[in-house]
């Protein structure tokens, strides 16, 4: 049997004195946690060691002895160690002491009332306690078999010291009776500035609390359920980001304390992305307002937008007469180019008739920059949505067009076979037609079918400039969602303090000799960049498409509308 004692590095230069750790009799394993000097009272050390116990809900116990040789100089020390096991009565009685004058340790196990007289194996592990304390370990993802098993038994001992830190918040210039070596020994680790922000943070999330309630009473009033407001509220992409920004605050001004380690993280992740959002978003503010750029942008919108309304008309001119060499059906070509024009007229008085508030309309959309940068990306998404709204109306009357003749094709194409659609059974059903039906069904599938190419040109070319307009917004609506969901704390985390986001850990050999205990050095794993983003990604509304390519192809065909990001009601977790 192979008895494996976790040491603590920062103990290696410990005074002589007792071991205080955690037992594991599943892994047959021993968790050293700190070392009590001498002089102690054995009933102090057990109060002690019984509230650390009831705090912590940890089985801390005295495992052993510890003697530092170098340190030491009476030949009794070793014999007063053996006796203490006696007064503590622990199975096995480990004995840990440092040579004078070598690099190797001894260590050996006491076991009285064992019958078992073979002398077990022991490996020394040492371990750096601050990181471990500090870490989390995070199981690979595919962990089954013997991975899984060795997974459980690293969190044990990692949990075993994060739970022992009351047992790390005395240090020697303490007044205590009982004096310890442990990683916080010659003073806590604290930050002056860290404290003022805790005790600061307390009111002003009660204030932010107070705000937030009212700002969602105010979103869940029954004034913006009628339908004017709740159009615009599930149609604008500035209020889906509204919505989900203020889910973020409610989130981080929350008084309900952190279950676990990944509550936490994400609280972090969402206050360092909301951190970054708004200075990102009051850098581009402040660059938009100087040497008045505002007024330089107003004054190049109506000329850009009359460009386009130009480039438009010409490209109807070029479709009413014969576009790449096609004969198309000149009176339904000549009706639908004047509609079309009849619309891009309308649009360019619309926008003149705007123009004088233009530059107004842009100063207020400035300072919602302060909001953050997602807030105004999300704007100028809108913006891009409305000035192209002509575009929008022309894609939507020219796939309506093309979808009527292709249901209509199609319909008709099964007469001639002589079937029909049952609407009832939801499948396609044999059918008698008589004479008069089949005269008049060929008629209309003759018309159809010649007007077919006259359609599908003017739904191929408004489908085009509609997937044009949706990349656009689809590549703005790709960086909001980038610094949405982004956990830019634990990149950092693993960037500056990789030990923190531990994956694993990996054991270095020191020493080896025979008749000594094998000693080796634990190592943390860092968590990968790409386990990062998988583990700690914040939930947001996607902006990717709805479907696959070969659905979005056959909505394509048939003329059915495309939407190109998910709305609210579809949130990804």
């Amino acid at each position: 049997m192979v008895l494996k004692v976790f040491f603590p590095s920062c103990c290696s230069s410990a005074d002589s004195g007792i071991l205080i750790g955690r037992w594991i009799s599943e892994q047959n394993s021993a968790v050293i946690l700190a070392v009590v000097h001498f002089p102690f009272i054995p009933v102090q050390v057990k109060q002690y060691l019984g509230e650390v116990q009831r705090v912590t809900k940890v089985s801390v116990s005295v495992l052993g002895s510890w003697s530092n040789s170098k340190q030491e100089k009476e030949e009794s020390l070793s014999e007063f160690l053996e006796d203490l096991g006696t007064i503590f009565c622990h199975e096995p009685w480990i004995q840990i002491s440092k040579e004078r004058d070598s690099k190797f340790w001894s260590c050996s196990t006491l076991q009285k009332h064992s019958k078992n007289t073979q002398e077990e194996e022991i490996i020394l592990v040492y371990y750096d306690q601050r990181k471990v304390m500090l870490s989390h370990l995070h199981p690979p993802l595919d962990t089954a078999g013997q991975r899984a098993e060795d997974a459980s038994k690293l969190s044990a001992i990692f949990d075993t010291v994060a739970r022992s830190q009351v047992l790390f918040m005395t240090d020697r210039y303490d007044e205590g009776p009982i004096k310890l070596t442990h990683w916080q020994s010659d003073g806590v680790e604290a930050s002056i500035i860290v404290e003022l922000l805790k005790q600061a943070s307390v009111p002003a999330c009660m204030l932010l609390t107070f705000l937030l309630s009212l700002v969602s009473g105010i979103c869940r009033s029954r004034v913006l359920k009628f339908w004017p407001l709740s159009f615009l509220w599930s149609k604008l992409s500035t209020c889906e980001q509204l919505g989900h920004r203020l889910q973020h605050l409610q989130v981080i001004s929350s008084n309900k304390k952190a279950q676990n380690q990944n509550q936490l993280m994400r609280k972090a992740n969402i206050f360092v992305s909301l951190l970054i959002d708004v200075a990102l978003g009051i850098l581009l503010m402040s660059w938009l307002y100087r040497k008045n750029r505002i007024g330089h942008l107003a004054d190049t919108l109506i000329p850009v937008a009359d460009h386009v309304a130009e480039e438009l008309q010409d490209l109807l001119q070029w479709l009413m007469g014969a576009p790449a060499g096609l004969k198309m059906n000149r009176a339904l070509d000549q009706v639908l180019g004047r509609f079309f024009l009849y619309h891009i007229h309308l649009w360019i008085s619309y926008i003149h008739l705007l123009s004088p508030f233009i530059e107004m309309i842009l100063w207020y959309v400035g300072l919602s920059a302060c909001l953050g940068l997602t807030v105004a990306l999300c704007i100028l998404s809108d913006i891009i949505a409305l000035l192209t709204f002509h575009i929008y109306c022309f894609y939507v009357y020219g796939a309506r067009l093309y979808c009527l003749k292709i249901y209509g094709l199609s319909s008709l194409w099964r007469l001639f076979r002589g079937k029909k659609w049952n609407v009832l059974r939801q499948r396609v059903d044999s059918c008698s037609y008589d004479l008069d039906q089949l005269f008049i069904g060929t008629l209309l599938f003759t018309i159809l079918l010649f007007l077919l190419p006259t359609t599908a040109l003017y739904y191929l070319v408004f489908t085009l400039l509609r997937l044009l307009v949706v990349i656009v917004q689809g590549l703005i609506h790709l960086l909001v969602d980038l610094i949405d969901s982004l956990p830019l704390y634990s990149l950092i985390l693993r960037l500056c303090r990789s030990y923190r986001l531990a994956a694993g850990v990996k054991f270095r050999v020191l020493e080896q000799q025979d008749g000594k205990p094998l000693r080796l050095l634990m190592q943390i794993n860092p968590l990968s960049y790409g386990g990062v983003v998988q583990t700690y990604r914040l939930p947001t509304y996607s902006c990717y498409p709805r479907d696959s390519w070969a659905s979005l192809c056959k909505k394509l065909f048939l003329g059915e509308l495309i939407y190109p990001w998910k709305h609210k009601g579809d949130k990804q977790n």
